[in-house]
């Protein structure tokens, strides 16, 4: 809801009201959007957009606008200010798009969102922002205009105008009635640290507690030294990974906001702007391979190793059917791989063959509850995706095939392997494993079947009641084991 300072909205004047597109009707930037579209057709499309820049912003939109049709429907509205918009518009008063984006983007979004009186953009030779929208306006609406903007750049214009509305939060627009002189109307949006904190996902860095999995295992969890490393790998490990989960998001922004729950993520959903999300980037990055620098160059490799593998699988390998389970079921087992070299222990082909196969199958699971739901609401392709709706049966049995593979796996170590493990005090306690977790990966397909599961089995499973009981059975008997307690 709007906010008001010093202004009587019954005496307000009838000024025609000037409109900013980027963060003000829209809670995104045409640029930025037109930009990650364009690269998302064609990645080495960056050299020709640093090309038409160095010819300037406004060539710059004019070339991407030429190139990519944006569906203005899908572009995060912002509510509260339309809503003000449209009051305006039904008392009668003209109003006006003014946008430093280029005209072909912007008439669209006025057709859309109009009806707009006109619409006042930048050509492919003038970027129509600043000084330059503010001496436009001036000469298009002599006997004076409000104008309603959203950044610094609009302060020349604000000086103009008639009427001051800012949509920003209320540090910035106090701001600007400070430094104007002037009432302003203002019209605050959330603030981006809690939408950025959210797009990072940390409550996903409990996937990343595998790292401290090869320490246990390889005894040497009560030695400070090799934890230390550990953790301090394990902290590197979340911070890269929330980057590329920001990564995937920018890329996917279109197709999430097609998802019936991706579109509520904060970028798709306008609450994170995507200069802004994209700015966090390399900062989360270089902080990842910072700290895992500080545990050694086979930590940093394994990092560099996550990191490519899932840019990659965010910008084209999760398209691939079935080799998109692979990749995902690789990167938990890469976590595997890091937290062995940060603890300096042998590694245990148990251990990772066992990861592939029960990971795998929780993605088969992620991927089938997906199809189906696309199927459920009669669609033939999955978005993003390079499944079709009637890949159920193949999905479901796979995933069913790994869990029972990963399971095997268990055995067969207990068999071959765990008795002559000095970790074990009493290994016999082992032989819960495998019935604990054939219960376990049954419950999340038979949650899936139910049509139960959420997007990410994961996420499920840290909340699902009969998971959380089970998990706790896994860690006791592994105690017991350890503890070589009598069985």
């Amino acid at each position: 809801m709007a906010e008001s300072t010093d202004v009587d909205r019954r005496t307000a004047p009838a000024a025609p009201l000037v409109v900013d597109l980027d963060g003000t009707l829209l809670r995104t930037n045409i640029l930025f959007e037109c930009a990650l579209a364009f690269l998302r057709r064609n990645p080495l499309g960056v050299f020709s957009i640093l090309y038409w820049l160095m010819q300037g912003r406004a060539r710059l939109k004019q070339e991407l606008a030429r190139r990519v049709l944006l569906d203005p429907k899908l572009l995060p509205l912002n509510e509260a200010f339309y809503t003000y918009l449209a009051g305006e518009r039904a008392r009668g008063r003209k109003t006006y798009l003014a946008t430093a984006a280029d005209g072909t983007m912007a008439r669209a979004v006025a057709e859309c969102y109009g009806p707009f009186d006109g619409v006042l953009a930048s050509d492919g030779v003038i970027n129509l922002k600043g000084r330059h929208k503010a001496e436009a306006l001036a000469r298009a609406f002599p006997n004076g205009f409000a104008y309603a903007g959203d950044s610094r750049a609009d302060y020349p214009i604000w000086s103009l105008a008639d009427e001051v509305i800012a949509v920003g939060g209320a540090r910035f627009t106090g701001a600007a009635s400070q430094r104007l002189g002037k009432s302003v109307m203002r019209f605050p949006t959330p603030a981006m640290l809690p939408a950025l904190l959210e797009c990072a996902r940390p409550h996903q860095w409990a996937k990343n507690a595998l790292v401290v999995a090869p320490a246990v295992l390889g005894g040497v969890a009560t030695d400070p030294s090799r934890m230390l490393h550990v953790l301090v790998a394990c902290a590197a490990l979340c911070v890269v990974a929330s980057s590329t989960y920001i990564i995937n998001d920018l890329w996917d922004v279109s197709d999430d906001r097609r998802h019936w729950s991706k579109c509520r993520r904060p970028i798709a959903s306008g609450r994170l702007p995507v200069a802004a999300a994209a700015g966090f980037v390399p900062f989360g990055l270089g902080l990842g391979f910072a700290l895992g620098a500080l545990v050694g160059p086979a930590v940093v490799a394994a990092l560099l190793g996550y990191t490519v593998l899932t840019v990659a699988y965010s910008l084209s390998l999760k398209r691939v059917p079935l080799l998109d389970v692979l990749v995902l079921a690789g990167l938990f087992t890469l976590r595997l791989i890091l937290g062995t070299v940060a603890a300096s222990v042998p590694p245990s082909p148990w251990l990772l063959v066992f990861s592939m196969f029960l990971f795998g199958s929780l993605c088969f699971a992620k991927r089938y509850i997906e199809v189906e739901r696309w199927r459920e609401r009669g669609e033939g392709k999955v978005t993003s995706r390079g499944y079709e709706t009637g890949d159920g049966p193949l999905l479901l049995a796979l995933g069913i095939g790994t869990g029972i593979a990963s399971t095997v796996t268990i055995v067969l170590y207990v068999i071959f392997d765990a008795f002559r493990h000095d970790l074990y005090g009493n290994a016999d306690w082992l032989w819960a494993f495998p019935v604990i977790l054939f219960l376990w990966f049954s419950r999340i397909w038979l949650a899936a079947s139910r049509r139960q599961l959420d997007d990410d089995p994961v996420a499920f499973a840290l909340n699902d009641a009969p998971s959380i009981m089970l998990g706790a059975a896994l860690l006791g008997a592994f105690v017991l084991a350890w503890a070589g307690v009598l069985a």
